[in-house]
């Protein structure tokens, strides 16, 4: 098959989930979703986004909570146009003998969340970043995980697909490539049987590794899936005095990039995923990337431009890691953005004018 009829199929599967009908959500005065009746949406792109509310005391109590109302809006006028909502849902179930059902003020939280993105005009993706207690025991976790999808199926069944679900954040250690094709198969299944034409996001294994993308099993009946890769190469310099990373690099500084052959190396790594979404007939997604706070900060700003530009020369969406606690775009403390990595992620930014 040659380049134009596989890209032209990619089109064709675009088309398939992007114009799929399905049931929009609009809000009353008081903030409570309203459901709609079936409408054909426009047509569906990620674009520029960014990861959110993984880390926020909001899960445990409201009241505590970082992220205001206001900074949905403050992310939709710089320029962003979806959410990776990042979901540590485990800790917020319930027992086997109830099934691991969700307890009542997490589902609060969650639609305060996904209401205020929709309405904000902000698409939001569900990721389940449950990755290390899925990778550490992923049998004693299997009917946690399938009961969270199955639940999310249920709620979201009305839900136009600007609500889109990804089903594990970098699965590694023992949910190896083998592994993680069944469980990932098995959770496809459960979503597909109340939301059969809701984008799904899947990534490969060994912390959805940009380079192993060739092991991950799709059907190929279902064009409605798009594949998410993470991008922090070179770690020594992404990762320089981070705390939870080995020894070397946590002591590790002042570690710079640019060079034409850091350069060359994004671009050949990019270059192979795009190659190989195009022979899968697959849509890529830059699901994380970005460089730690304690690298200097011209190589940041740097560093991030040249992912994001050449991602989106892929054709690519892309989330950047992460809004606020460390790789931050913005400053929550002082309620401010960090001009130069917005400005590097979003170089026409409204905000930055």
């Amino acid at each position: 098959m040659n380049s134009f009829i596989k890209f032209s199929a990619i089109i064709t599967a675009c088309a398939a989930f992007l114009f799929s009908a399905h049931t929009e959500t609009a809000f009353a005065a008081d903030g409570d979703s309203l459901q709609l009746a079936p409408m054909t949406p426009a047509p569906l792109e990620l674009g520029r986004g960014v990861n959110v509310l993984g880390y926020d005391p909001i899960w445990n109590n409201f009241e505590q909570r970082r992220f205001k109302a206001e900074y949905f809006t403050k992310i939709k006028e710089a320029g962003f146009d979806h959410l990776r909502l990042n979901i540590h849902p485990f800790r917020h179930q319930l027992g086997a003998d109830e099934g691991y059902r969700m307890k009542d003020e997490w589902y609060q939280t969650l639609d305060w969340i996904v209401d205020n993105a929709l309405r904000n005009d902000l698409k939001i993706i569900l990721d389940l970043h449950e990755y290390n207690a899925m990778s550490e025991d992923p049998e004693g976790n299997r009917e946690r995980f399938l009961s969270f999808w199955r639940q999310m199926s249920d709620k979201f069944t009305s839900y136009s697909n600007r609500v889109v679900f990804e089903l594990l954040n970098e699965p590694h250690d023992k949910l190896d490539a083998k592994l993680w094709n069944v469980y990932a198969k098995d959770a496809l299944a459960v979503i597909r049987e109340k939301n059969p034409e809701r984008p799904v996001i899947i990534g490969a294994t060994q912390w959805n590794s940009i380079n192993l993308l060739h092991t991950l099993e799709l059907p190929a009946d279902d064009p409605n899936i798009l594949v998410t890769v993470h991008y922090y190469k070179p770690m020594r310099f992404t990762h320089q005095g981070a705390s939870w990373v080995g020894e070397e690099l946590r002591n590790t500084s002042g570690v710079t990039w640019g060079t034409d052959e850091e350069k060359a190396a994004v671009v050949k790594d990019f270059e192979e995923a795009r190659k190989w979404g195009v022979d899968n007939n697959r849509i890529v997604y830059l699901g994380e990337f970005g460089a730690y706070d304690k690298a200097p900060t011209e190589s940041r700003v740097t560093y991030t431009d040249y992912v994001c530009r050449t991602c989106e020369k892929m054709g690519w969406s892309w989330g950047y890691w992460q809004f606020d606690s460390d790789f931050i775009v913005f400053d929550v403390k002082n309620d401010k953005w960090v001009e130069p990595i917005l400005g590097a992620l979003i170089p026409n930014s409204p905000v930055l004018k």
